[in-house]
């Protein structure tokens, strides 16, 4: 799996955070960053509820 966000749409909810905290931050300003960008197995249901809950659609996952 790997992650992509666009910093340019998050509009800094941090339900991402809030769902994969180990693959997930937010800078000072709200904004998302990826701590993991190629998070293994075991992380793929929460980075895919983090994509799910962003209201943004700033969260994408390929597969």
């Amino acid at each position: 799996m790997r992650i992509t966000v666009s910093t340019q749409t998050c509009v800094g909810a941090g339900q991402c955070v809030l769902s994969a905290p180990d693959v997930f931050d937010q800078d000072d300003d709200g904004v998302v960053e990826v701590l993991d960008a190629e998070p293994g197995a075991g992380h793929a249901e929460a980075v895919y509820l983090a994509r799910d809950l962003c209201p943004a659609g700033a969260v994408t996952v390929e597969d």
